[in-house]
């Protein structure tokens, strides 16, 4: 049994990763043959991707994977910890899978992903579900077929999480959901350590992939016929850093376009490790996009210090700035955190005034959720449940103005859409998304699914744009 340690979890050893090969031991393969799976996914796209390679391990074994968990032979849970509300969610789910194991105690029942990482987690686990079968954590979710299988074998509880990071696994067997845009990994972790974070704890800290290794997905993804990948990392902005001393982001970026795939995209940017360089690769190459996830979390230099940020508002201001002045038909959008503790309505005001100023086209908001472990937990929450919800209402209000003016200015304009399948409610529409990551529904008389296609854009919505097939 291996629990999680956040005093091993935060302490840094930097050592030469060992990269191998995945292969399925000869002993899982087809183990489970007729048996079912039911895999619930919670929280970000690295968990997302988390969940096809996962799936596509569980299918090596032979499970097929069902959408009711309650006719499932193993329910697993990937969980993300970035809000107490995910938390909850997945607790809530155990809770009635509990009661479905109570009339069928042969249900396998596992949790892996960021929760699973946590001390408090693994340790309420231990004392009140201790009718599961496994946890496994983000360091080794490779082991899942041996660690399944252990739990079996003993008939109890296997906790096998890892503080630290294991060892680069390549070559892993994936299901993507997609047959157009994958997700590629290109680092692990983040050494940032904002105060109100627990990834660094739950995902460890930064390690690079190899360049060659990110590279040759990337053109095998290509020869498959895939369309868009988007790079993916805590800090993708850190790319290199821990592993070459004359490669960085911005030089992966360059090699990626000139793999001459469509469609590029990246998440997630810390603007502390944004370079000029990087804005630069962005402009030049037309295949990838100008659509740029960009957190500021806070526009209060008061709150951004406390929350470890790194930079302050005006170097992010110079930044956002640089960025839509330099790259054609820019959009950015971020990440804001209201209730902080400490934030004052002055705080909060400078929130609003930079929001004003930046006119996001999309933002994901949220209330401090305090996590266990991380630094923020120890300071005083002195803002008040009444004065949070009251300053994230009044927040979206702003923010949702400029993701309808933002929108409205594309109405006439003729935009190009992967077209990603077709509507479920009418059945001469599809969905797709265009360069600068608008969602939009358009009109199709023809099937055009997993096409980059033009679209004219005759209506908008706050979080949508409407359109009809450029014949």
């Amino acid at each position: 049994m291996h629990l999680p340690n956040y005093k091993e979890a935060r302490s840094f050893d930097k050592k030469d990763y060992q990269v191998r090969t995945f292969q399925l031991d000869p002993v899982y393969q087809n183990k489970f043959q007729g048996k079912t799976c039911y895999l619930k996914t919670y929280g970000c796209q690295m968990n997302e991707h988390d969940s096809e390679n996962i799936k596509a391990i569980l299918e090596e074994m032979g499970f097929t994977f069902i959408e009711r968990y309650q006719d499932a032979d193993l329910i697993l849970l990937n969980t993300c910890s970035i809000r107490e509300n995910a938390h909850n969610k997945a607790f809530g789910m155990l809770g009635r899978i509990k009661h479905l194991k109570e009339s069928r105690p042969s249900i396998l029942v596992g949790m892996c992903g960021c929760m699973a990482q946590e001390e408090v987690v693994t340790n309420k686990i231990l004392k009140d579900y201790p009718w599961m079968n496994f946890v496994i954590g983000t360091h080794n979710f490779y082991d899942l077929p041996r660690v399944l299988c252990q739990s079996l074998d003993t008939n109890s509880l296997q906790v096998e999480v890892y503080s630290r990071e294991q060892d680069f696994v390549e070559d892993m067997p994936v299901d993507r959901v997609s047959h157009y845009k994958a997700y590629v990994n290109i680092i692990y972790g983040c050494d940032k350590f904002c105060t109100y974070c627990i990834v660094p704890y739950t995902r460890g800290r930064q390690r690079s992939r190899k360049k060659e290794d990110i590279l040759k997905e990337v053109v095998d993804l290509k020869k498959e016929g895939y369309l868009e990948v988007t790079l993916l990392g805590q800090n993708v902005n850190a790319y290199g850093k821990d592993l070459y001393d004359d490669y960085s982001m911005a030089e992966l970026l360059e090699d990626v376009a000139k793999t001459g795939i469509p469609r590029i995209r990246f998440m997630t940017s810390h603007p502390w490790d944004f370079s000029d360089k990087m804005i630069e690769v962005i402009a030049k190459y037309p295949n990838i996009m100008p659509s740029i996830h960009l957190p500021v979390q806070s526009g209060s230099n008061a709150i951004l210090k406390k929350m470890g940020r790194r930079y302050t508002r005006e170097e992010y201001l110079t930044l956002f700035h640089k960025m839509k002045e330099q790259i054609p038909h820019c959009v950015i959008s971020t990440d804001i955190i209201v209730g902080f503790p400490g934030e004052t309505e002055e705080d909060f005001k400078d929130t609003l005034s930079l929001v004003q100023e930046c006119r996001y086209d999309n933002a994901f908001s949220f209330i401090y959720s305090k996590r266990v472990g991380t630094p923020a937990e120890k300071l005083k929450d002195d803002v008040t449940k009444k004065e949070k919800e009251k300053r994230l209402y009044q927040l979206n209000d702003e923010l949702n103005q400029f993701f309808l003016e933002n929108n409205q200015k594309l109405v006439g304009k003729v935009l190009m859409v992967l077209a990603e399948g077709k509507s479920p409610k009418k059945k001469d529409q599809y969905f797709g998304y265009s360069e600068t990551n608008k969602l939009v529904n358009f009109k199709s008389n023809q099937e055009v699914t997993g096409k980059i296609v033009p679209v004219l854009i005759e209506d908008a919505k706050t979080w949508s744009l409407d359109g009809t097939l450029c014949e």
